[in-house]
């Protein structure tokens, strides 16, 4: 006969009291903060309109000093060449002996040079960008692609390292470790001196960014009970990154410096520091340690907040000092031990990494879209909430693959859509990039609990940060598919909707978790890849069974 589990063994708790209640609050909270510092690029380092700068101390007429500056013919607009203008020793020339423009002279026969004193930029959506205050345009615009890619590589190896200490240290360390990076960096950003500088502080920042995202989601996953993962998972730390999303272009449009609004996006953070003292350690994630007493310290306290009684000995099957010192520690090469588990790991990287390939690209790529930059990244950020609702309503009623395959797919098609549509109709477009977002945004959110539900809380951290990793490259790779824009207005839509199309299709091929309880040790997950069900029931125990079991599978 099996021993209870651990949602029945602290089924006394209830699903939703105040001890309930307070962590879904806290660590939602905790979220705000991660909506803005990764899409903040894309009103700090937009390209506002710019052109040569012709010096105020070049003695020429006003009519050589209007001509000076090239028209170009760009897609369906005549605009002001961006990085070239007729040679300046030229003009000063025919201006000193009096020849017009166009009359006496024809300006477009002029020989051109570069940009030799500096740009002039449109001040009429930005007071500054990085890319007005280090020139990062014409020779130099790889820059600011580069900048936010490296943001997403400190996001990678932040999503390594921070996954195994986790699952080594605790949820709690990390969750604050990396939110306290994320935070006192994103400060000391303002105050940059150089480009380099910048880019330095923005990849430290990207390695606590998502990484006390994935800490909060965890901790909440293990310490909430089963009736409500689903909720948090998406009504909760989704929904509170999207508030913090839609805060990003609000505070954008009355802060259009981009070092004040570095400076106010740090805000936040600060505010959730304190939180440390009210948010527990995962009770489940102790146990897994052979820290019963610790773990039951906490479950006591939270029957308290919640005026029940907690049994005399909540989990009589362990004895921590016996288990202590047989406990097997797990890393990340136990993702690719076993045929089943390696399959399963591979597979959640590809789909991981197609769906932040779109959701990046179309999230950075809202000031590439026809309209208002503001109006348009707050409609990206509003465009989630539907979606978080259609997640949470999936995830409560649907297996998981159908969710994802389903999300995937529509969003990906919508995508592919867009190249038919012609390029006067912007409105279309845009509709379509927002329901394409949609599809996306709903994968998205409900990606994270389908791969918390198969991996066991020995290496749940570790799977959740190695996934995040394989996503990482993704968005490294997002703002160069926003660049391919350059060269065809439907490539990039073309290739990030294929992607998800065919990583829709690939999810099928992932065993089912939908109504299974989370999985303790490695031989508690599914074993095959179409597996509609657990082969066993099981308890999170330490038993010579389990032990068995493991070293079967590994």
């Amino acid at each position: 006969m099996n021993s209870p589990d651990y949602d029945d063994s602290t089924a006394f708790l209830g699903d939703w009291g105040p001890f309930q209640r307070t962590v879904f609050a806290l660590l939602c909270f905790s979220i705000i903060p991660n909506g803005f510092t990764g899409l903040s690029m894309v009103f700090m380092g937009d390209t506002p309109a710019h052109h040569c700068l012709i010096p105020a101390a070049l003695n020429i007429t006003d009519e050589w000093r209007n001509a000076s500056i090239p028209l170009e013919e760009e897609e369906e607009d005549s605009r002001l060449s961006k990085c070239s203008r007729p040679r300046v020793d030229i003009i000063k020339n025919y201006s000193d002996i009096g020849l017009l423009p166009w009359v006496d002279v024809n300006v477009s026969n002029i020989p051109r040079e570069a940009c030799l004193d500096g740009w002039v930029y449109d001040k009429g959506t930005y007071i500054s960008t990085i890319v007005t205050e280090w020139d990062l345009v014409c020779s130099d615009d790889w820059r600011a692609p580069l900048t936010t890619s490296l943001f997403f590589t400190g996001v990678l190896i932040g999503s390594v390292i921070s996954g195994q200490i986790a699952d080594r240290f605790g949820r709690k360390i990390v969750l604050f470790v990396t939110m306290a990076i994320q935070t006192l960096f994103t400060f000391i950003q303002v105050f940059s001196p150089s480009w380099w500088i910048f880019c330095l502080l923005f990849f430290i920042v990207g390695m606590g960014q998502i990484s006390n995202y994935v800490g909060a989601f965890v901790l909440g996953i293990e310490i909430l009970s089963p009736s409500i993962r689903d909720i948090y998972s998406t009504l909760g730390v989704c929904l509170f990154f999207s508030i913090g999303y839609m805060m990003l272009p609000l505070a954008a449009y009355f802060l259009r410096d981009w070092r004040m609004l570095l400076m106010v996006l740090t805000i936040p953070g600060f505010f959730c520091m304190p939180l440390w003292w009210f948010i527990p350690e995962s009770p489940r994630w102790l146990l897994s340690q052979g820290r019963v007493e610790e773990a039951e310290a906490i479950l006591r306290k939270a029957a308290k907040m919640n005026g029940v009684k907690a049994p005399d000995v909540i989990f009589p099957q362990h004895q921590s000092r016996e288990n202590a010192g047989s406990l097997k520690t797990h890393n990340v090469c136990d993702l690719v031990k076993s045929t089943n588990i390696r399959c399963i790991t591979v597979l959640q990287c590809l789909v991981w990494s197609a769906i932040s390939i779109g959701y990046c690209a179309l999230s950075l790529n809202t000031s590439g879209l026809h309209g208002n930059i503001y109006l348009n990244s707050f409609l990206s950020a509003m465009v989630e909430v539907p979606a978080l609702i259609m997640a949470w309503l999936m995830l409560r009623r649907l297996p998981r693959r159908l969710c994802m395959s389903s999300t995937l797919s529509l969003g990906g098609l919508l995508l592919v859509f867009i190249h038919l549509i012609p390029q006067h109709m912007s409105s279309v477009t845009i509709s379509l990039v927002m329901l394409g977002k949609l599809g996306l945004s709903t994968a998205f959110a409900i990606v994270y609990p389908a791969t918390a539900e198969l991996y066991p809380t020995v290496l749940r951290n570790t799977a959740l940060g190695t996934c995040s990793t394989a996503s990482r490259v993704g968005s490294i790779s997002a703002p160069y598919f926003i660049y391919l824009g350059s060269y065809n207005r439907s490539l990039p839509y073309i290739l990030i909707g294929s992607l998800n199309v065919l990583s829709g299709l690939l999810y099928l091929l992932l065993p089912e978790s939908f109504g299974s309880p989370l999985p303790e040790t490695i031989s508690h997950m599914p074993t095959g890849l179409w597996s509609k069900k657990r082969n066993f029931t099981y308890s999170p125990t330490n038993s010579k069974c389990d032990e068995e079991h493991e070293s079967a599978h590994l």
